[in-house]
């Protein structure tokens, strides 16, 4: 069964939780193990979204392109 990615907003919304888990310490080693290795698998992930992030900004900005912002932001 293929296991749906989840946007980058999710998965640091997970992260955040599982290192909030994590530092209060009441999770034995078992269910601690597994946190950390969701959170290693988030956190790969989310650098590969920004990853690709990064290689879109700078193409548009190599080939010239405008880059579109939000109004407000100068």
């Amino acid at each position: 069964m293929a296991v749906k990615k989840q946007t980058f907003e999710q998965a640091m919304g997970r992260l955040e939780e599982i290192v909030s888990k994590l530092e209060q310490g009441d999770c034995d080693l078992e269910q601690s193990l597994k946190l950390f290795e969701e959170g290693a698998r988030l956190a790969a992930q989310c650098e590969e979204q920004l990853d690709r992030a990064e290689q879109k900004v700078s193409l548009l900005l190599e080939n010239g392109d405008e880059v579109p912002f939000a109004a407000g932001e100068d």
